[in-house]
């Protein structure tokens, strides 16, 4: 028997008798993390991980909801639950099912490179491993956090030296918080260039990371600010992608516009936008790190969910797994924000997968931290360098 299948509902455990993330009204639901795409109102009770607790009350108010800490237990119709960390947003976890003899892991959405906001992903040994693979493809590669930030420190100094106001959009629960982390963290003694303003839409999850122990840098509202400070033409301006060309934005005058998404690895996207910079920073793994995380489950079949699914999954067949899709209705929190490769990409993508060049990172040698099972097998370290391993 198969512990999860694909029903109209979403994912559904037969033996337990619940769905993991379901995108319609169901008795009872494993929620991997808060995003809108994976948690949904209307269903009877919830289950998700104790840290992300706050985050996905703050969004589904009212909801009958349980919570377990990381790693502990709940047996529901002689299926054994537990929740392990994914490493991609505050409180995001895998859900490993156990029943029969037979380990299960449905992923939600991961990232291996830990960015301090979230506790890091944890490898979990299993027979079937459900992946996403939205950054599914070769071309897909992250910096790490330090040069990412370090980019961004950098162009908002150089905005602010000129008396320009710096406005990043980026989504505003994972993203917004990773970034004002990093900053402080990356900025150091040397301190930040100005202030920061935060758009409205990030106020809620910002205090929900900070009273979960997230450390982040002071901000304020556009409107504490006199409407002809000259320190609104030295901040940076946190804004969700929907605040673009919006009258709120009229009060930072001749600002520098820039995007921080995936989808900036993408050749054009930044023009499309119509913004002057683009910061390729994601919360998903990369096609590295996909793979890195396949190869520390030990699983032998996977199912590829939300993303590039066809390439992931010829991939993973070429590598001698059993693979294939789930229809889901996963994907981006803001879907209309996801710019498709370019022909040149997609070729790029294509023989880079039938060389196998990538065989090498895709498959990195056994690391120092250990599996959360006993079964042997790679592991995953809990900071990985994307540039490296990931």
């Amino acid at each position: 028997m198969d512990l999860v299948v694909a029903r109209p509902e979403g994912l559904y455990c037969p033996p337990g008798d619940f769905h993991i993330d379901p995108w319609r009204p169901v008795a009872r639901a494993v929620i991997t993390h808060a995003h809108s795409d994976h948690a949904r109102a209307g269903s009877g009770r919830y289950l998700c991980a104790a840290p992300g607790r706050g985050v996905l009350l703050s969004r589904l108010p009212d909801i009958h909801l349980d919570s377990l800490d990381y790693g502990e237990a709940v047996v529901h119709n002689g299926v054994r639950i537990s929740l392990h960390p994914a490493g991609h947003v505050l409180g995001s976890a895998q859900v490993r099912l156990e029943y029969g003899g037979q380990v299960w892991v449905a992923s939600g959405d991961y990232k291996l490179a830990h960015d301090g906001t979230c506790a890091p992903f944890e490898p979990v040994r299993c027979d079937t491993f459900i992946t996403e693979s939205t950054f599914g493809l070769p071309i897909y590669r992250w910096q790490s956090q330090a040069e990412l930030m370090t980019q961004i420190l950098s162009w908002w100094r150089a905005n602010a030296e000129q008396g320009r106001a710096s406005v990043l959009y980026c989504y505003a629960f994972g993203k917004a918080q990773r970034i004002l982390h990093g900053l402080m963290t990356q900025a150091g003694e040397a301190g930040l260039p100005g202030p920061i303003v935060e758009h409205g839409a990030m106020t809620a999850l910002n205090r929900a990371y900070a009273a979960a122990g997230v450390a982040l840098p002071a901000t304020v509202h556009a409107s504490e600010l006199p409407p002809r400070s000259p320190l609104l033409r030295q901040a940076l301006v946190i804004a969700p992608p929907s605040a673009q060309r919006s009258p709120w934005l009229r009060r930072f005058g001749d600002a520098s516009q820039a995007f921080a998404s995936g989808w900036m690895r993408i050749r054009g996207t930044r023009r499309r936008r119509g913004v002057d910079r683009g910061f390729v920073i994601s919360d998903h793994a990369d096609w590295p790190g996909l793979h890195a995380a396949i190869e520390a489950t030990g699983a032998e079949r996977v199912f590829v969910t939300h993303g590039y699914v066809h390439a992931m999954v010829r991939y993973l067949c070429e590598r001698g797994l059993q693979a294939q899709g789930f229809e889901t209705q996963y994907g981006d929190e803001e879907d209309h924000d996801r710019d498709e490769p370019d022909s040149e990409a997609l070729a790029e993508a294509d023989a880079q997968a039938d060389a196998k060049t990538d065989a090498a990172a895709s498959a990195p040698a056994a690391a120092a931290a250990g599996p959360t099972d006993d079964k042997a097998g790679p592991a995953i370290p809990s900071a990985i360098d994307p540039r490296d391993a990931s």
